[in-house]
């Protein structure tokens, strides 16, 4: 089938941009004709080729090859200032209109909410099928959302975004619900909430985000201890590790917290790797004259790899996540997780088998135990290591999207 992959925007450290970008990738890799199609933004910041695509006719430039190893449709858009940090495209659904002419889609998938993507698609896909009841054209065109769903939680959010994202919700959801389907959902939690929101049940598919395999197999078997040394990081310590952006979502804050806690303890040393942003000043603030951590700032592939192999335990408290991809590779990797438990991490990370839950991102107290627990306690770690490894082996981005594709061929067969 011939498929485009909907995401406002690319990006190599971001949650959602990324499994967009790998679901295109592993979709062409499993012989469809798949697409990435994205706006003028990577990291919130234009491409070079901005007025190339600006000054299209079409609305889009197309390169047959790229660096995110799918065919890429870059789509004109425009960063929005309400909702903030949405990037907008301009005449989508004529866009889509010629995408369709040239490459005869028959499936497209969106990504995410709060942004205009998903409303032009529903508009597009009801067009298409007002077409074939009029015979004017023969083929409907197959609709998949992923939301990427966060709830809008008032400790997380203000309450001016908050409403919009309320608005957003009853406005949009309903259309798209109606619309597509299938309805792609990181976990079961996910599921619930879609089904609360009005999506039917039978209309959800379970796709949590995937491991990609590919990079593990690529550096999986080079020695860490390379790295290790690079960035002067004791051998011979067990590795308490985040791994993420530097954000306040994320409250890498606390970890640094947790480090001087366990100061004492001298063969446990904490990591911390990610790109700077909103909490990168507190983090080096708070991380100053500590002994026991290190902060490498952002990673290639290679050393991401080195890193999660060299851990004995990932740590993440974060605020909210859907799903949580880094915990995922941990995991793959054998590296058991202690985590604040907060939305799909509860269901990805099961208490007691896979890692540990403690009572919120703010529990520094329950981390820095359960941390303890693991350290004086390798056999029930080691426990612990296998059923993440066991558990993450049937996440990987080649099984669920294959599930995905059988999915796909049956409806737009039936």
């Amino acid at each position: 089938m011939n498929i485009g992959v909907v995401m406002y925007q690319t990006s190599f450290t971001k949650g959602q941009e990324l499994v967009a970008q790998r679901m295109a990738r592993e979709l062409s890799r499993q012989g469809h004709k798949a697409f990435l199609i994205a706006g003028p933004y990577h990291d919130n910041k234009l491409i070079p080729k901005y007025k190339e695509v600006e000054r299209s006719e079409e609305g889009y430039l197309f390169f047959p090859k790229s660096e995110f190893q799918a065919p890429l449709v870059r789509v004109d858009g425009y960063l929005s200032s309400w909702p903030p940090r949405r990037i907008m495209f301009r005449d989508f659904v004529g866009v889509l209109r010629r995408l369709s002419d040239r490459f005869g889609l028959d499936v497209v998938i969106s990504h995410s909410t709060l942004w205009n993507g998903p409303e032009e698609i529903t508009k597009f896909i009801t067009w298409r099928k007002m077409l074939k009841d009029q015979d004017l054209d023969g083929e409907e065109v197959v609709y998949g959302h992923m939301p990427h769903y966060q709830p809008p939680d008032p400790m997380r959010y203000d309450v001016v975004e908050r409403t919009f994202r309320l608005t957003w919700n009853s406005m949009v959801f309903p259309h798209v619900f109606r619309t597509a389907n299938v309805i792609l959902c990181t976990t079961p939690i996910e599921e619930d909430q879609m089904v609360a929101m009005g999506a039917r049940r039978a209309q959800c598919h379970l796709y949590p985000g995937g491991v990609d395999e590919e990079v593990f197999q690529k550096y999986g078997p080079e020695d860490p201890a390379g790295f290790l040394e690079k960035y002067s990081i004791p051998a011979d310590s067990k590795l308490v590790t985040y791994l993420g952006t530097l954000e306040g979502r994320k409250n890498p804050v606390a970890v640094v917290r947790i480090a001087k806690m366990l100061r004492e303890y001298e063969d446990v040393h904490f990591v911390i790797a990610g790109y700077p942003s909103d909490q990168y000043v507190r983090v080096r603030e708070e991380a100053k004259g500590l002994r026991n951590l290190s902060y490498v700032g952002a990673i290639s592939e290679e050393d991401k790899v080195a890193l999660i192999r060299a851990s004995y335990v990932n740590i993440l408290l974060s605020r909210m996540e859907a799903l949580g991809l880094t915990q995922l590779e941990f995991m793959y990797s054998g590296v058991p997780v202690v985590t604040s438990a907060v939305g799909g991490q509860r269901w990805l990370i099961r208490d007691g088998i896979d890692g540990i839950h403690v009572g919120g991102p703010d529990d520094l107290i329950g981390a820095a135990e359960a941390i303890k627990i693991l350290i004086n306690n390798p056999t029930l770690r080691d426990e612990l290591a296998l059923n993440a490894k066991n558990r993450a082996r049937e996440f990987t981005l080649t099984k669920i999207v294959s599930g995905l594709s059988s999915r796909l061929i049956s409806l737009k067969t039936s």
